[in-house]
């Protein structure tokens, strides 16, 4: 079976680059079709040999794509908490709901797949868990969903090569445990076994696609091609067929600029800030290079502490967060951060305090959490839009201040990012938006609408910053008007933070 995936595939890194822009631009255009037109989610699995690659592949997806719009859930030993439930009860709890995607690391596979090379459980049983697996596939698949399955794959041989060259750089050592070689000494039991698995569980809701994880350039361009096939094919199927022209607002490649005039007298925070910082790209790449690695020695090193992080950014419309978030990830282990995006609540969130949201999407220790806009909607867009009233807004600085002592004292790293852009950089990101064809999607007319009340915006940002920038959470005010200097300020300043508290 696994022939096939041991020829030693290698992509160049120009053909790579070439391949990548474009496989990118297209992944980008069918997530967006997926979360504003589609009537079906999608859930990706990858497993495999131990050090073919299955982290870094998703860390790249995650580089690529729109982080906001998928989540990444992996597995290791079950919780005390999760003991308590059926064993599915997890999987259940992380499906993702319509218009979304999760990638699954050392999932519901996982498991049965080790007791049963290891002698753990009987043939009867891993049978018997095989067809529950199967079942609850069918299940989703029945119900919409699109279900891709990867089995990572490395010969015997190339597989010790694989863990030797990781073991030697001092920058990844860390990825090889004993256990990597525990199932190398059975390689050939683990594979069986594998055969085996992928031969029963292989559907047609739920196929695997075995991709061999030698070479990174090939492995990542054939899952992403794999994936967007896929998600093409499947967004062509839909009830709502979509089309390109669905992901283009008419409306707002029409609008005018709707800036206000400024109020006589307007001075802010934000309207001080020096504006001019700059970065040539030479600097950045190498500067760039230097942050990401920084942050990725330190990171390990506060997961080994249990040291949680959380990032919040906010700032205007095209300010630039989703771009310095893709800086940020590529230095990190899938398995270890969340992006989270967060707009209009939900029924079942109206229902309670505004913070339960929030809360309860806080991660287990050592782990990293990324806020794309946060707890701060409410004294800024639930404020300027009157979605809450003055009593509301004016109580939810004592409140955030509160929650965010709490993290702090529980041991959370908690950084807070504004990243500002005057109001011409803004119209210059607009129309750049609106002329160049794979990133019209992202200007909206809710986009012109918001910039018609800047001055509102700037306002409630400057009551945001003078009632929460407290001593032990400051806010991190961030010129952003020169993307370079922006990712590169926004990585330095994450790294000073965890240096700080890793010293303590």
């Amino acid at each position: 079976m696994f022939r096939t995936a041991e020829l030693e595939q290698t992509v160049s890194k120009k053909v790579f680059k070439a391949r990548a822009q474009d496989i990118r631009q297209q992944l980008l255009e069918a997530q967006m079709l997926l979360s504003r037109t589609a009537d079906f989610s999608v859930m990706v699995d990858f497993a495999g040999v131990d050090g073919a690659g299955k982290g870094s592949t998703v860390s790249q997806l995650h580089a690529w794509m729109d982080t906001r719009l998928m989540r990444t859930n992996a597995y290791g030993p079950l919780p005390e908490a999760d003991r308590q439930h059926p064993k599915f009860w997890r999987f259940w709890r992380d499906l993702p709901p319509v218009g979304r995607m999760s990638l699954n690391l050392s999932g519901r596979y996982s498991r049965p797949f080790l007791d049963r090379v290891n002698d753990r459980i009987s043939e009867k049983e891993y049978v018997a868990e095989l067809k529950r697996t199967q079942a609850f596939e069918r299940a989703l698949a029945d119900d919409g969903m699109l279900i891709l399955k990867f089995w990572m794959h490395l010969s015997r041989d190339a597989q010790k090569q694989r863990l030797e060259a990781l073991e030697a750089d001092p920058e990844t050592a860390w990825r090889v445990a004993r256990k990597d070689w525990d199932h190398w000494e059975i390689y050939d039991r683990f594979v069986e076994t594998a055969e085996r698995t992928i031969t029963e569980t292989n559907t047609e809701y739920g196929p695997w696609h075995i991709v061999e994880g030698m070479d990174s350039n090939y492995r990542t361009l054939t899952v992403a091609q794999v994936l967007l096939d896929a998600l093409v094919a499947r967004l062509e199927k839909s009830d709502h067929t979509p089309t390109h022209e669905l992901l283009i607002d008419a409306e707002a490649m029409e609008a005018e600029d709707t800036l206000p005039p400024e109020p006589e007298g307007h001075v802010t925070v934000l309207s001080t800030l020096d504006m001019s910082p700059t970065l040539d790209k030479s600097s950045y790449q190498r500067k760039l290079a230097k942050q990401q690695r920084r942050i990725h020695l330190l990171q390990r090193e506060a997961l080994a502490k249990d040291r949680s992080s959380v990032l919040v950014f906010e700032g205007p419309d095209a300010a630039g967060k989703g771009g310095v978030i893709r800086r940020i990830i590529p230095t990190l282990d899938a398995r270890n951060y969340r992006v989270l995006q967060f707009g209009a609540p939900t029924d079942e969130e109206n229902a309670r305090h505004y913070l339960w949201r929030f809360w309860r999407r806080l991660q287990r220790s050592g782990r990293l959490t990324i806020f794309d806009r946060s707890w701060y909607g409410r004294v800024l867009v639930e404020r300027v839009e009157g979605f809450a009233n003055d009593k509301e807004w004016r109580r939810a600085y004592a409140e955030i201040n509160d929650f965010e002592d709490q993290l702090i004292e529980d041991g959370t790293i908690l950084v807070k990012f504004w990243l500002h852009i005057t109001p011409e950089e803004q119209l210059a990101r607009f129309e750049d938006r609106r002329l160049k064809p794979y990133k019209r999607w992202k200007l909206t007319t809710e986009d012109w609408r918001n910039r018609g009340k800047w001055y509102e915006y700037e306002n409630a940002a400057h009551d945001m910053v003078k009632y929460t920038s407290t001593h032990v959470s400051p806010w991190e005010l961030i010129p952003a008007d020169n993307k370079n200097y922006t990712r590169i300020k926004v990585l330095k300043t994450f790294g000073d933070y965890l240096e700080k508290a890793l010293e303590d």
